[in-house]
């Protein structure tokens, strides 16, 4: 049987504290099939030496010693642990195929671009393009200035990453700002049909809300402009001259 997914969701460890001492565990996990059937394995070890399991496709303990078969045989012929089992595959029925198909599919990145001063090296500036909050994992992060590659003064963090499934990278530049460039930050992922470009702009926020509202002011006033000219056309026009006596 094939088996391409598999989730972990407990695991029960017993030691015996002295000198020679056994440690015993066990793995309980649920899996999905390629058919997308759920199974549930119970799996128990002795100093890492397998003794045996539960498989949900046979219903049954299995032992791989002498020892384990006897034990494997008693429990299932308890009815009370048998149907503990069978509630066990059930919550794998339940929450495994939910889990597997919210994890199929990608996250798209969310990208900021920020900038900051620096005064410990041969570069004025830095710019910082951070990836939040994406899935899959893999992803790349590469700086264009003019639509070339930058390979030096470049640096990153690994994915990171947010304990929720999802990931965040950030990517640094340093660089000397030149007049007329263009800093891009390319994104590639798996949730992008093709790479992403996002543009540097240096024009700082505070700078881009006072010329929107020089702008807007500018409009208003030619607004205001117009419509007199075409009140003083008008009134003009309806104007009947008296001829002086």
């Amino acid at each position: 049987m094939h088996v391409h997914r598999s989730f972990s969701f407990l695991c029960l460890c017993l030691s015996f504290l002295r000198a020679g001492a056994l440690f015993g565990y066990g793995v309980s996990r649920c899996q999905l099939t390629s058919t997308n059937e759920s199974v549930y394995l119970e799996q128990f070890y002795i100093n890492k030496m397998f003794l045996g399991q539960y498989n949900s496709t046979s219903g049954k303990f299995s032992g791989s010693t002498e020892k384990m078969k006897e034990i494997a045989d008693k429990l299932n012929k308890n009815p009370s642990i048998m149907n503990d089992e069978k509630r066990n595959l059930d919550k794998c029925k339940t929450f495994l195929p939910p889990a597997v198909e919210a994890l199929s599919k990608s996250v798209e990145p969310y990208i900021r671009l920020t900038s900051h001063n620096i005064v410990s090296s041969n570069h004025p500036n830095m710019l910082i393009c951070s990836a939040y909050n994406f899935y899959p994992k893999k992803i790349n992060v590469t700086w264009l200035r003019d639509g070339k590659i930058v390979t030096s003064d470049v640096s990153s963090t690994e994915e990171l990453s947010n304990g929720n499934w999802l990931y965040q990278i950030h990517s640094l530049l340093e660089y000397t700002p030149r007049s007329g460039e263009k800093i891009t930050c390319m994104v590639e992922h798996a949730s992008f049909k093709e790479p992403k470009l996002y543009d540097w702009d240096p024009m700082p926020q505070s700078q881009r809300n006072k010329v929107a509202v020089g702008t807007a002011g500018l409009v208003l006033g030619l607004v205001f402009l117009l419509a007199g000219l075409i009140y003083y056309k008008k009134n003009a026009v309806d104007r009947v001259l008296v001829p002086s006596s």
